[in-house]
């Protein structure tokens, strides 16, 4: 990643950011930074809190009554976990896109459509042209628009949820193994579409595939237990981690 990639001041700041739910602490302290700009992938073996972590970027974590969450998160410099702030306006800026694809039951552009509508945007055909187009799907369903969206190949669904992400123009784009049912060429695929889309994003991809992680992301964090254990420059933590831990996770000792 080249240094004038990435703008100085973080897009996203993490700071001293722990969960607890009913089984015990789930995340412990995390503190982070990810910029506009860049490819942050988070690595762990199960029940390391990735998920959680990313769901507190979001606050998905509100819908869950069980989950005690302290610390801070800021994007852009403005705090994101108290109570003033609106949690469905701040998903529309922190989009997420889940492991398994789940179209509404509509047609390919009403998927797209249907948020654009909660907003009344008034440029509705642009932006879902543009969406599509950045999930590196228009040229798949530009004359499909109109078939149901559950006609699409598995592959082309998970590409239309992001494109349905996209169309809301968020700042952080949060993803959950997206790859993780999908072949090598729609992997491929969502793969580019992130490349393109980091230069006005800034992208977190939480992935249980270490080779996923080191060929497309631009910095690694590996998460333990609740702990951020190291992040640093993806070339770096593959090839000379600090931590032992890290190491033992990337050759397959545990996990």
């Amino acid at each position: 990643m080249k240094v004038d990639d990435v703008v100085t001041e973080a897009r996203l700041r993490i700071e001293s950011l722990s969960v607890w739910g009913t089984r015990g602490q789930i995340l412990r302290g995390i503190r982070l930074d990810v910029h506009r700009g860049e490819i942050l992938a988070v690595i762990g073996p199960a029940g390391a809190g990735k998920t959680t972590f990313l769901r507190c970027l979001n606050r998905m974590t509100d819908l869950d009554p069980g989950l005690l969450v302290t610390g801070d998160i800021f994007i852009d410099g403005h705090p994101t976990l108290t109570p003033e702030v609106d949690a469905v306006l701040l998903r529309r800026k922190v989009g997420m896109v889940f492991s398994v694809p789940v179209p509404l039951p509509m047609t390919i552009r009403q998927n797209l459509a249907f948020g654009l509508s909660l907003t009344g945007n008034g440029r509705a055909a642009e932006r879902i042209e543009s969406a599509l187009k950045a999930a590196f799907l228009w040229d798949e369903v530009k004359d499909r628009l109109h078939e149901p969206a559950r006609n699409l190949s598995g592959g082309q669904q998970q590409r239309l949820c992001l494109a349905r992400t996209l169309v809301m123009e968020p700042d952080v784009l949060l993803l959950d193994e997206p790859c993780s049912g999908l072949d090598p060429i729609s992997t491929r695929k969502i793969e580019e579409a992130l490349q393109e889309l980091k230069r006005d994003l800034a992208v977190i991809l939480v992935t249980n595939n270490v080779k996923q992680a080191a060929r497309a992301s631009d910095r690694t964090a590996f998460l333990l237990f609740g702990e951020l254990v190291e992040v640093a420059p993806t070339d770096e933590l593959f090839t000379n981690p600090r931590e032992t831990r890290t190491r033992d996770y990337i050759e397959g000792r545990f996990g």
